[in-house]
Parts: structure tokens; C-alpha cells; sequence
């Protein structure tokens, strides 16, 4: 998989992406003199064409230009996280005719999050098509390039969670066009309003050298064609009763920064034999209405949207199709929050994602108090999952010690594309039902543990005198109680057994060639308040490792299933 990340895609783990997405609620400079800093903004019409460029003075008649400074922008990003500019107008044309006009600026490092580019579009408009480029200077190793994403609200507005959001590409695409009828792939389909429209350009990461854009925008005239109908999918199978359902929860197509179609995503989960799927786009609910002729009686197709910030990314799961959830804001906002309360009001549940993953605005920062699960498992087993088991493990242990709220977790693929497998990892979750609400209720309360691929299969237990337990519930037993612990495992050639709880690694056992065994170990809730299992392959060098070796050496395997705990002794 990619580990490297090129100027203008995103850091989801594992992967190349979208690039994030973030800000504030909008407090914009509003330039009616179209003067930013020291930037001054003009127009010169030629024709059907009409250039707006930057710097110049445009009040003076005087063409000298003038370089933006940094005190300038950042006078104006202490103001808020976005910027809006002056505006540019188009007259209204006749049936058939299109119009151009192009932007040109220069940001340097320390600009806001969004730069708002206002156009004024008239009645009578069919389309709106947008390209830009932007500089990619070279840049030292170690130092950030150049790397700006774009996207597009319409005339109702550009509010926080407003009604106004029409489509984004992150930096995967550079140019995108929307009407009535179809979109570029991440754009939302439906009428060119009359009104300002707002193309969202998103630097966020700018050399030191600076970063040159420029902004085409083509309107186009005439009537409108029919309009889209999304074909969403069902939000249930029917006939499918309480069961354990095996399902990739994040996963990326062309309507983000994905290479692969919904249609091959699809057809990758049923070879990878899911029974369910969400789909987990960048910023954007525009796949959503592509979903509904893909699922069938076999797969179940959820709708979701992985929301990237500036300051780390989340999965919003079960969502009700078309539904979109912004992303505009950091870890010191509000924004993560009142979205969070959207998510969950809506009857779906917030994942944070990879949290440990290394690339720029890719880590983990707003904390867990909102979330419902944690991905702990993102893709081919790496270092940045072994960290982020650790600090889940150590939440444990806080929730046992507090008698508070535990976080369950969750593993998914995070795939984009070939050769990336969907399903690698993925959830097994003891639901009552394979519908949206019972999966999510599964993921919610940890009755669901991780596996590798369906090949993969563990069996895990706890009992007491004539009680029992699995994953994700309680053995309410009295805390001198014997606790018989059991662990049936499957799929796992040379397989390493390790069972954990709050004190550490408690035992750990190797299965053989068949892959295949089952590991027993007895216990009390005095010694153990939760008991949860790890299947790892053995080390590259072809030794289970004991898990307690100390120095330079990685101790452990690959991870090739993971449950959730089961909790022993009075809540």
C-alpha cells in the first residue's frame, strides 16, 4: 500500500486520499473594496472571457503588483478560518452561449483553511464547470509542498451544516461540473440557481515559497434537462434474523478519492463474502443514489461519509442517504460536536478513524467523549495499529477502573483501490437482525470483534456457574468467582493466541499448521476485570514472540483477529 503522500491527497490511513477539509464556522472577510492584506483584485474583459487577477491596483489604473504578506494573511485568518473575496458577475447570455472567467491569486503560508471565491450567477444558467491548477514549487525534504483542495456551494449558502453544499473533490480531481441531470463524480446533481455561488478552495498545506492559483469557471445557458434520480438502497434485508454479519465499514470509490467504482466496490465485498458494506466517501454524500441497484438479498449497502478535517478524520456510519456532514472546523472549534449530536440525532454513530495515522491532519485530536466506536484496525496490519490498540486498551482499563462508559473497536479496510482488499480487515457483529439499526446497535455496544478475512473465525466465551458471556457483554458474577475463558479459533495457520486483559497478557498459545484450536484459561473477576482475545501470525522471522520483550524489536506479529472484551464481575 502507499505510504507517501503527494501534494493535494489526503492522509487516510494506509492510503492516498482526498485531501482534508477543514475550518470554522464561517466568519469571513467579506472584501468589498476586493482588497485582502495587501492584495488587490481587479477584472479585464476581453470578449466572452473575463480575467480576474491578482495582485494589481485596481482603484488606481495602476497595473505595478504587489506580493501578498504574511502579516495580511493572517490578520484576516485570526478573524476566522475562512476568507471570502470579492466577487465576480455574469451577465445573463443568451440560450446555447457559455461564459468564462478566470481567477488568478496567491496565498502564502499562514492562510486561512477556505478561501471563498463568490461568483454571481444569473438566471437562465444549465451548468457550472470549474478547473484550477495551482503551483507546486520544489521544496526541501522534510518541509511541506503545496497541496490545495477545491469544492463548490451553491446559492443557498455556505453555513456550517447548511442547505448550501454541492459537491468536493479534495485535491483528487481539478476540474468538476454540475446541472440538472448529472455530476462529476463527489458533485451533488440539481438546478444552477440563480445566486453568489461560492467555489471553496482548501490550501491546506502551502510552501514556503507560496501558493499560485487559478480558477476557471464556464457557465453554461439554456434550459434545464430532467433531473437525477438517486436510487438509493434498502436499509434492511428481509428474513434475516439474529445472526453474526461480517462487514467493511469504510470504504472509498470514484465520488471521493477511490479508483474503484461502486460497482467494483461492490462486486469486492461479495468476493470478499461480506454480508454488509458501508460506503464511506471523502466529504460528500454523492454516491449515495448509486447504491440501491448494487445490494441484493446477499449485501447489504449502507450509506456513511468519512468526514476529514484538519485535525484528524471520522467515519459517520448508517446515515440516512444523502444526508451530509460537514467537516469545516479543528479540534478548538465547536464544529466536531454539533456534528457529532447531527450524527447521532439521525440514528447514526461516529467512528474516529485511524487515529494514529502519520500524515498531515491525519491524527486523531478531538478526543472520544462523543464517539460511539474507535477503527483501531485500518488496512494491512502496521505500526500506527499497534499503537492505536494500546491506547484503546488503556481506555479500557479506565472505563473498568471509573465504571464508566467503555469504547468499543472496529476494524475496516480503508480501501481505494486495486490492489488494496476490500474486507482487509473487517467486523463481525452479533446483531439481531441484518438491517442498519441492529448492525449499528451491534457496533455501539461491542458485540462485534475484527477479522482479517472470512476465512478467519473465533469463537469466544466466558462462564461461571451456569452463566455465560460473549463479546461485548458482562459476566455478573461474584468477584471470587472461577471464570472459565475460552477462545475457539479458525483460519489461522501457526497462529499466536493471546488473551489480555487489564493486567496484560495472561497467556498466550500457538495453534498448529491447521491452523485451528481451541485455548481455555481460568480466572476470577477479582483478577481480571475484562478478558479480551488477539490472534496474531508469527513474526517475520517465523517465531510467535512472547509479547514482553523489551529493545528495538517489534514483539508480535501481525494481527489477524481482534475481539472486543468481555467484562467479568459487577458492573
Amino acid at each position: 500500500m502507499p505510504r507517501t503522500v503527494s501534494p493535494g491527497m489526503a492522509r487516510g490511513k494506509g492510503q492516498l486520499g482526498t485531501g482534508p477539509l477543514n475550518g470554522r464556522r464561517l466568519l469571513a472577510l467579506l472584501l468589498s473594496c476586493c482588497v485582502l492584506g495587501s492584495v488587490a483584485y481587479c477584472s479585464v474583459t476581453v470578449g466572452n472571457i473575463e480575467r480576474v487577477t491578482s495582485p494589481c491596483k485596481a482603484h488606481s489604473g495602476d497595473n505595478a503588483s504587489f506580493s501578498s504578506t504574511r502579516r495580511g494573511f493572517l490578520a484576516a485568518a485570526l478573524t476566522g478560518a475562512a476568507l471570502t473575496l470579492a466577487p465576480v458577475s455574469f451577465a445573463a447570455a443568451a440560450t446555447g452561449t457559455s461564459k468564462s472567467k478566470t481567477i488568478t491569486g496567491h496565498l502564502d503560508p499562514g492562510a486561512a483553511d477556505f478561501v471563498y471565491l463568490p461568483v454571481e450567477v444569473p438566471a437562465g444558467v444549465n451548468k457550472i464547470s470549474v478547473s484550477y491548477t495551482y503551483s507546486k514549487p520544489q521544496v526541501a525534504s522534510g518541509l511541506l509542498g503545496n497541496a490545495c483542495d477545491i469544492g463548490i456551494f451553491d446559492e443557498k449558502g455556505t453555513e456550517l451544516a447548511g442547505k448550501g453544499f454541492r459537491g468536493w473533490s479534495g485535491g483528487f480531481r481539478t476540474e468538476f461540473s454540475i446541472s440538472a441531470g448529472e455530476t462529476t463524480p463527489g458533485y451533488l446533481p440539481g438546478p444552477i440557481g440563480k445566486g453568489t455561488w461560492n467555489v471553496v478552495l482548501g490550501p491546506y498545506q502551502v510552501a514556503g515559497q507560496g501558493l499560485d492559483y487559478t480558477v476557471n469557471v464556464t457557465l453554461e445557458y439554456g434550459p434545464d434537462v430532467a433531473p437525477f434520480k438517486p436510487q438509493y438502497p434498502p436499509q434492511q434485508i428481509a428474513g434475516r434474523g439474529a445472526a453474526w454479519y461480517r462487514g467493511d465499514a469504510h470504504l472509498h470509490t470514484v465520488y471521493s478519492d477511490g479508483k474503484r467504482t461502486p460497482e467494483e466496490v461492490a462486486a469486492g465485498a461479495r468476493t470478499a463474502r461480506l454480508d454488509f458494506m458501508i460506503s464511506t466517501d471523502h466529504n460528500t454524500p454523492a454516491s449515495h443514489g448509486a447504491w440501491g441497484p448494487l445490494a441484493g438479498n446477499d449485501l447489504l449497502i449502507l450509506t456513511g461519509e468519512e468526514v476529514t478535517t484538519r485535525n484528524g478524520q471520522y467515519l459517520a456510519l448508517g446515515l440516512e442517504p444523502g444526508e451530509w456532514i460537514d467537516w469545516r472546523y479543528r479540534a478548538r472549534d465547536k464544529g466536531f460536536e454539533q456534528e457529532a449530536q447531527r450524527i447521532h440525532a439521525s440514528g447514526g454513530i461516529v467512528v474516529p478513524a485511524h487515529p494514529y495515522c502519520p500524515y498531515v491532519a491525519c491524527r486523531w485530536k478531538f478526543g472520544y467523549d462523543d464517539a460511539d466506536a474507535v477503527e483501531v484496525w485500518t488496512g494491512p496490519w502496521t505500526l500506527d495499529d499497534e499503537s492505536s490498540v494500546n491506547t484503546w486498551d488503556s481506555m479500557l482499563a479506565h472505563s473498568a477502573r471509573t465504571g464508566g462508559r467503555w469504547l468499543p473497536a472496529m476494524g475496516n479496510s480503508d480501501a481505494h483501490s486495486v490492489p488494496q482488499v476490500i474486507g482487509l480487515p473487517h467486523n463481525v457483529v452479533n446483531a439481531a437482525a441484518l438491517s442498519r439499526d441492529a448492525l449499528l446497535d451491534g457496533i455501539r455496544n461491542g458485540r462485534n470483534w475484527i477479522a482479517e478475512s472470512a476465512d478467519v473465525s473465533v469463537d469466544f466465551q466466558v462462564a461461571s456457574g451456569g452463566k455465560s458471556a460473549t463479546v461485548g457483554e458482562r459476566l455478573n458474577v461474584a468477584v471470587d468467582a472461577p471464570v472459565t475463558v475460552t477462545a475457539k479459533i479458525a483460519g489461522v495457520p501457526n497462529g499466536v493466541v493471546r488473551f489480555i486483559t487489564d493486567e496484560g497478557q495472561t497467556q498466550q498459545v500457538t495453534l498448529p499448521a491447521s491452523g485451528q484450536g481451541t485455548s481455555t484459561w481460568l480466572t476470577t473477576p477479582q483478577l481480571a476485570a475484562y478478558v479480551r482475545v488477539e490472534v496474531r501470525h508469527p513474526k517475520i522471522d517465523g517465531t510467535s514472540g512472547s509479547g514482553t520483550e523489551m529493545g528495538t524489536v517489534i514483539p508480535l506479529g501481525p494481527m489477524a483477529a481482534l475481539t472486543n472484551p468481555i467484562f467479568l464481575g459487577a458492573s
